[in-house]
C-alpha cells in the first residue's frame, strides 16, 4: 500500500525518546481517545517504562512535523503487543492511517513472533476494531473503557513537565 501522493513521510525509531516529547505525542494522539495513564506517571515511572529494552517506539513524521506514533512491547519472543498506535489531528484525513498501521505491523512481524496482540475499547476511534480486523486481528474479548479525566492539578503538573 503506497503513501498518498504529495505527502512526505518518515518513520523513525525513537530508542531514547525524551519524556517531554513522548508526553507531547501521547497527549496529541490520545486526547480524543481518553489516554491518560501514561500522563499520570512520574518521570521515573515513565522513564522506566519507555526505557525497558522490550519497549519500542517509532514516530511518524508528515511533511517534516510529528504526525503520530506506534509503540509495541515484546512480552517474550513469542508474543508482541501493539500497545499504542495513532495519528495527531493534523494527519487525520490524509489517507495515511491504514498505511501507517501496516508499517507498524511489518516492523512487529519482522521480529517473527508467534502472536501479535492489541487492545481497543469503546473509547477508541469508531472504526478502530474494523481496521484491526482488516489486518488480521481477531477479537477475543470485549470490555468498556472508563473515562477518568485528569484533574486541574494533574493538568498543571503535565504542563510543568512539558
Amino acid at each position: 500500500m503506497p503513501v498518498p501522493v504529495n505527502i512526505q513521510t518518515a518513520i523513525m525509531r525513537a530508542p531514547e525518546i525524551p519524556l517531554p516529547f513522548y508526553r507531547y505525542l501521547y497527549r496529541q494522539v490520545g486526547a480524543r481517545w481518553q489516554w491518560v495513564d501514561r500522563l499520570r506517571m512520574s518521570d521515573e515511572q515513565l522513564a522506566e517504562t519507555l526505557n525497558d529494552k522490550r519497549n519500542n517506539i517509532s514516530v511518524l513524521y508528515v511533511n517534516g512535523a510529528p504526525a503520530g506514533f506506534y509503540e509495541y512491547f515484546c512480552e517474550d519472543e513469542d508474543m508482541i503487543e501493539l500497545s499504542h498506535f495513532g495519528l495527531i489531528e493534523h494527519a487525520l484525513g490524509l489517507g495515511i492511517g491504514k498505511w501507517f498501521l501496516l508499517q507498524a505491523l511489518y516492523a512487529i512481524w519482522s521480529l517473527n513472533p508467534k502472536r501479535v496482540t492489541t487492545t481497543t475499547n469503546n473509547l477508541d476511534h469508531p472504526r478502530a476494531l474494523q481496521l484491526y480486523q482488516m489486518y488480521g486481528f481477531s477479537p477475543v474479548s470485549t470490555g468498556t473503557g472508563i473515562v477518568r479525566p485528569l484533574s486541574d492539578k494533574e493538568l498543571l503538573e503535565i504542563v510543568r513537565k512539558s
